[in-house]
C-alpha cells in the first residue's frame, strides 16, 4: 500500500510539472504547487502588463517589443526621478576629419567577415544557453587579444558584465581626461523566436546582433592604433558595449545602464547599432541604399548630429525612420534620461526579412557594414574630443 501511494504521488507530481507548474514542496503528504512565474513588461510609455513566460514568448513571436522590468520595478521610478535631464549641446560641425581619414582606409571588410563567420558558428547565441555563454566568452577574448596586440593593456580594459543567466555582456573602456562617457553599443545575442525552446534551436544571428557586433568591434580595433586615444588624451571616456539578452526584453542593457544611473555615471551619448548589414529589402523596394536613423524615442540633438556625421564621413545618405517603443537598446537609456540614438541598415520597413535559422551571412553586404563603420569611427572621434559643458546654469531647475 505504501508503495502504491508513493507511486501515485510521483505520477501526480509529474503531471503537475508537465502542465507548466512548479512543485515547491510537500507538507504532511500534500503537494504544494506554485503559480507559474510571471514577468512585468513595459509595453509602451504608459502601459505595463504581468505575463507568464509563455505569454512573454508569444509577444516575442508576434513581433511585439517591450522592456522586461520584472527585476527592478520597485526601484526604477525613484531612479528615473533622480535623473535630472538637461540639454546636451553637440558640435555644430564635424572637425576631426584629419584624424578620421588617417584611419578610415584601414577599416577591413575581411576582419568583419572573419569575425562574423566565427560569431555565427555558434549554434545559437541565446542568452540562456551554453552556446550563448560560449559566444560571449569569445567576444571578450577577441577584444582582449586586440588590446594586447596593440600594447594597450596598460590603459584600455575589456571586462565581462555578469548576469544571472549564462551569457555575459561585455564592456570595453578607454579612459579619457574626464569621466564624461560616450558609449558605442550593439547586442551580441541571437534568438530563433519562431520555435519552442528557443535556447536550443539554431540562430546564427548574422544581421540581428552579429552585424552590429563585428562593425563596432572593427572600429575599436582601429581606435587602438591611435596613441593619443589609447593614452587617455581624449576629452571624454569612450566605452564599447556588447549587450546580452536584448531580444528577451532588453535585459542586459537594462542591468548595465541601471548600474550606471545608480553610480552617478555621466553618459553624454549612447549610440546603438542594430541590424546594420542588409540592403536586400531596400533594393527590392527600388530605393537607394542609405543608413536608417531612428527618430522616435531618441534624443533629438544626438540624432541630428549623427546625420551630420553621416554627411561628412559616409558615401551614402541617411534616411529618417521609426521603429516603435522598446524596439532596441536606446529605449533603456532614454528611460533614465541618458541621451541615446539608434542607427540601422535602412528604413525599418525595408530591413532584413530573414530571421531565425535563415539569418545568415549570405544575405549581408559588407560594403554596407563598412559605411556603418565609417560613421561609427567618425562619431567616436568627434564626440571623444568634444568638451561638454557642465555649467550649472544649463541645468533645469529642480
Amino acid at each position: 500500500m505504501k508503495f502504491l501511494l508513493e507511486s501515485l504521488l510521483t505520477a501526480f507530481v509529474l503531471v503537475v510539472l508537465i502542465s507548466g507548474h512548479v512543485v515547491n514542496d510537500t507538507v504532511a503528504g500534500h503537494v504544494i504547487v506554485e503559480e507559474p512565474a510571471k514577468y512585468l513588461l513595459q509595453l509602451s510609455p504608459d502601459t505595463q502588463q504581468w505575463v507568464t513566460e509563455e505569454e512573454k514568448w508569444e509577444f516575442i513571436r508576434d513581433g511585439k517589443t517591450f522592456m522586461d522590468i520584472t527585476d527592478s520595478q520597485n526601484l526604477d521610478s525613484a531612479m528615473v526621478l533622480a535623473q535630472q535631464p538637461f540639454p546636451i549641446r553637440y558640435p555644430e560641425h564635424c572637425v576631426r576629419q584629419e584624424q578620421v581619414q588617417r584611419l578610415v582606409g584601414n577599416l577591413s571588410k575581411i576582419y568583419m567577415r572573419n569575425n562574423l563567420v566565427k560569431l555565427t558558428s555558434f549554434h545559437t547565441r541565446h542568452y540562456d544557453s551554453d552556446h550563448g555563454r560560449q559566444s560571449s566568452r569569445w567576444v571578450l577574448e577577441k577584444l582582449n587579444d586586440m588590446i594586447k596586440e596593440a600594447g594597450a593593456n596598460g590603459t584600455v580594459t575589456a571586462e565581462a558584465f555578469v548576469h544571472p543567466w549564462p551569457q555575459s555582456s561585455t564592456i570595453v573602456k578607454i579612459p579619457g581626461l574626464t569621466n564624461n562617457t560616450v558609449i558605442i553599443s550593439a547586442h551580441q545575442d541571437s534568438m530563433n523566436k519562431y520555435l519552442h525552446k528557443a535556447s536550443e534551436i539554431a540562430a546564427p544571428g548574422a544581421d540581428s546582433g552579429g552585424s552590429g557586433t563585428v562593425t563596432i568591434m572593427e572600429v575599436f580595433r582601429l581606435l587602438l592604433k591611435d596613441k593619443d586615444v589609447v593614452n587617455g588624451l581624449t576629452q571624454n571616456t569612450v566605452e564599447f558595449h556588447w549587450y546580452s539578452a536584448e531580444l528577451a526584453g532588453l535585459l542586459g542593457s537594462r542591468a548595465i545602464i541601471r548600474s550606471y544611473v545608480k553610480n552617478g555615471r555621466e553618459v553624454k551619448a549612447l549610440i546603438h547599432q542594430d541590424k546594420v548589414g542588409s540592403i536586400q529589402g531596400t533594393l527590392e523596394a527600388k530605393k537607394n541604399e542609405s543608413i536608417g536613423v531612428i527618430t522616435d524615442f531618441t534624443d533629438l540633438g544626438l540624432t541630428n548630429f549623427i546625420k551630420k556625421v553621416i554627411d561628412t564621413y559616409c558615401d551614402i545618405p541617411w534616411v529618417e525612420t521609426r521603429c516603435g517603443f522598446a524596439c532596441s537598446v536606446h529605449q533603456v537609456a532614454k528611460y533614465w534620461h541618458y541621451p541615446a540614438a539608434l542607427v540601422t541598415e535602412s528604413a525599418v520597413e525595408h530591413r532584413n526579412i530573414h530571421s531565425g535559422a535563415r539569418d545568415t551571412i549570405a544575405h549581408l553586404s559588407f560594403d554596407h557594414m563598412l559605411q556603418h563603420a565609417k560613421m561609427t569611427l567618425g562619431l567616436v572621434y568627434e564626440l571623444a574630443y568634444t568638451k561638454f559643458s557642465d555649467a550649472p546654469s544649463e541645468r533645469p531647475p529642480k
